[in-house]
């Protein structure tokens, strides 16, 4: 860490000057706290609510650029992964720094494959949950179970434990994401297939029934596997952050894993492309884009699936997504909400307000369509994001547990409540 400049600040109500310094862009919110008005005062904040402006950890993971449309995990622009890479090895990559060689990706691949079994008794935990509960609901729940079933995960600070747990997760997402898709349909549990790649053994274990072996479509198999590369991390977004926050406090993986699965669970996150494919109903018709586009103007409804807390450009996941579609269409036939989404990117593409407010399709936009053609229902949308960014979380929390400069998280508030009072002598 060198220092690249250094800010001056004069503080009015004192009239005394300080210097902060500069390093890689940034100052330390800590050297505010020498700015006070008296020896007694506390010392000046930054208030950042949601943490628009605030780093909280220093990562060589993935690296954005959202006025560039630019993606990368550990250097590697997400275009190149997701045409040459496969998740697992994507998944080796955001965990070790390195994609894996041909005999680290067998060997990696297999490791994961023998873990894709779970307990028996995870089965009749699932089985105590209503037929109707949410897919998600019962992932988030039985994610945390798991770390009843290994104790040993509590030591986080051993390597060795810690990434047989980080295998662990990564092969029991898909078990643990099929059980709860045929809990709630009520279908016999289908079990993993040691035979089949990452994607092919989860579409094994959704859509199985009495053949002897499932044959997962190619073009299928390969289109879920781009995806969950797309999703396996995002910088520091608010389940990574749950990831983090919760693991500064050394807790073990499967219940921060269960925290940043249940941020994830809200719609403002994980379930976004769901609120696309509403918009497209709702919309209903070609015909009805323009008038349409017109309330979203006025401010009478929201354009889902486009803009993005970071991308102020083109999202590039979204370009990607858009390719695999055509791909997954020659398949399973045209979705008919496609007709509808490409005319509204068209139009608003074209449009002056949506290109002045740098409103561009995200990665949502195109996603929650192809997972419907897939067979996949809408509750499952999140479920499958999890799948996917289950090694960026552990990426992440695997940094955060070796970085000496993090503590367990603790962030200040600015109190707006009563000041000192007491209780009157009426008082019980």
């Amino acid at each position: 860490m060198t220092i690249t400049g250094i800010l001056q600040v004069t503080d009015s109500r004192t009239g005394r000057s300080y210097e902060l310094p500069i390093i890689d862009g940034a100052i330390r919110a800590i050297d505010l706290r020498q700015i006070k008005v008296a020896d007694d005062d506390f010392g000046l904040l930054s208030y950042d609510p949601a943490l628009l402006n605030t780093a909280s950890c220093r990562s060589a993971i993935t690296f954005i650029d959202g006025e560039k449309g630019i993606l990368r995990y550990r250097g590697y622009p997400i275009e190149e992964l997701a045409r040459r890479a496969s998740f697992l090895d994507v998944a080796y990559l955001l965990l070790r720094g390195e994609l894996p060689a041909k005999e680290e990706s067998a060997a990696w691949a297999a490791e994961v494959t023998n873990h894709t079994y779970v307990h028996e008794n995870v089965k009749k935990f699932i089985d105590g949950f209503h037929h109707d509960a949410h897919p998600m609901g019962i992932l988030v729940s039985t994610i945390a179970a798991l770390s009843t079933f290994y104790p040993e995960a509590k030591a986080v600070s051993d390597p060795a434990g810690q990434q047989e747990q980080v295998v662990r997760l990564i092969a029991k997402m898909p078990t643990l994401a099929a059980f709860a898709y045929r809990h709630a349909m009520g279908l016999p549990y289908a079990y993993p297939d040691d035979e089949l790649s990452y994607a092919g053994n989860f579409l094994s274990m959704m859509w199985k029934m009495t053949e002897p072996r499932y044959r997962p479509d190619p073009v299928l198999e390969h289109a879920l596997d781009t995806l969950f590369t797309l999703h396996a991390d995002h910088e520091q977004n608010c389940s990574t952050s749950a990831m983090r926050v919760v693991g500064s406090s050394r807790a073990d993986p499967y219940s921060a894993a269960a925290a940043a699965a249940a941020a994830l669970y809200g719609p403002l996150h994980g379930g976004a492309n769901e609120q696309v494919l509403r918009m497209l109903n709702q919309i209903g018709s070609v015909d009805n884009v323009p008038a349409y586009i017109e309330r979203v103007k006025r401010g009478d409804v929201r354009l889902m699936g486009f803009g993005h807390r970071v991308y102020k450009n083109f999202d590039p996941r979204a370009t990607i997504i858009k390719g695999i579609a055509d791909e997954v269409f020659a398949v399973t036939g045209r979705n008919p909400l496609l007709d509808i989404a490409l005319e509204l990117e068209r139009i608003a593409l074209d449009d002056e307000y949506f290109v002045s407010h740098k409103l561009y399709p995200n990665v949502d936009f195109y996603s929650g369509i192809i997972y419907q053609a897939m067979g996949f229902p809408v509750a499952m949308f999140p479920v499958l994001f999890a799948i996917g960014r289950m090694p960026g979380w552990l990426a992440q929390w695997q940094e955060g547990a070796a970085d000496p400069e993090q503590k367990i998280s603790r962030p200040r508030q600015i109190y707006t409540g009563h000041g000192l009072r007491h209780l009157d002598g009426t008082a019980g």
